[in-house]
């Protein structure tokens, strides 16, 4: 059974939290591509959303802040997802599914055809 936090209004999304948070920002700092940028890492509903600049200036010519990822808890299937964007349409696609977010990472910060670190 997975853990929840309780509220006065009953049950709530164990996502996102502070722990998985750190873990996120932790495992971002190991990643292959574009360690010269500080990517950023909010908390959404159901998980976080990851953000950089845009240093090879193949999405946003000006090197603006990019979305490079979405990780989000699905707590009817007990997995994680990966979603990427589509910056030529503005969508976010479903990457991949992990059963932990361990392996998530390690996908995300290897990221070997660039989906994500463009």
């Amino acid at each position: 059974m997975r853990p929840t936090v309780t509220t006065l209004g009953g049950a709530a999304s164990a996502q996102p939290n502070e722990f998985d948070y750190k873990r996120i920002v932790r495992a971002l700092e190991q990643r292959r591509r574009y360690r010269y940028v500080t990517p950023v890492v909010t908390k959404t509903a159901n998980g976080y959303r990851i953000q950089s600049p845009c240093c090879s200036r193949n999405v946003d010519p000006d090197g603006g802040v990019i979305d490079i990822a979405l990780v989000l808890f699905d707590e009817r299937k007990g997995n994680w997802r990966l979603l990427r964007k589509d910056h030529a349409i503005g969508v976010w696609e479903l990457d991949s599914e992990f059963p932990r977010l361990a392996e998530l990472l390690d996908h995300l910060k290897e990221d070997a055809e660039r989906r994500f670190w463009q």
